[in-house]
């Protein structure tokens, strides 16, 4: 099944029947009065807008898209404050993964399923910037997507804010610090920022974390893939909460 669809009159339709759009990508200085309607319904839903040329959207779709090419989530985003307050209502101690710039599909598959795995909170990610959830995405997660709540956040740094006042330690993964992930405590609540292949964590987010942590590496190669990473900083918060019960 495609995960987009195409032309003004369907886009608009799927909006309104409440469909989850992930983004809409809509043709440089589109004019129309049924462009015009369609606009005023993306701003009014606060969508995801990228204005591309003509020639992107020809590369997508072969056929009549008018201008407009609108991509359908397979899952519902969630509320990060609503995911939260349900977890502290439940008497859980939440633990919550934010990717900072993780664009590979399958990176963020294989993300979510070490996430889901093991008993992640909720999995945080931008609405620009970040990979899809599509079907190659849940498919390397193995399904973990259909099943761990994930939130998509105008800005990351008001989603650390949050969290921090809601009681989370914050810390940023990195090797830019000598602090060793495993000299840590994550016994409170805690939310790890996981940052992209590329540049890492963002200087903002870095500077909003309350602690830099690293994973020590003894080889010769610099660093791990995001989805290794990942899984060895949430193994290491299980592995201390599971001997705290002990």
């Amino acid at each position: 099944m495609s995960d987009f669809i195409f032309g003004i009159r369907p886009v608009l339709e799927a909006i309104r029947a409440g469909q989850e759009i992930d983004k809409v990508l809509v043709r440089q200085n589109m004019t129309g009065d049924l462009s015009v309607e369609l606009m005023a319904e993306l701003r009014k839903n606060k969508l995801n807008i990228q204005y591309v040329p003509a020639e992107k959207l020809d590369k997508i779709t072969n056929r009549n898209h008018q201008g407009v090419v609108a991509y359908i989530s397979p899952v519902s985003y969630q509320n990060l404050e609503a995911v939260v307050m349900k977890a502290f209502d439940d008497g859980q101690l939440p633990v919550v993964v934010i990717l900072d710039g993780i664009t590979d599909v399958r990176n963020f598959g294989a993300i979510a399923r070490t996430c889901e795995c093991a008993g992640v909170t909720a999995i945080v990610i931008p609405e620009t910037n970040s990979a899809r959830i599509t079907e190659d995405a849940i498919k390397t997660s193995a399904g973990a997507l259909y099943n761990i709540p994930v939130c998509r956040e105008k800005n990351l740094v008001d989603s650390v804010l949050f969290l921090q006042q809601s009681g989370f330690k914050v810390f940023a993964a990195t090797e830019k610090t000598e602090n060793i992930l495993f000299n840590e405590d994550f016994s409170s609540p805690t939310a790890v920022i996981m940052g992209s292949e590329d540049v890492g964590v963002s200087k903002t987010l870095m500077k909003r974390a309350d602690k830099l942590v690293k994973i020590p590496m003894q080889g010769k190669t610099e660093s791990l893939n995001v989805s290794v990473s990942t899984a060895v900083v949430v193994y290491e918060i299980v592995r201390q909460r599971y001997m705290l019960k002990k």
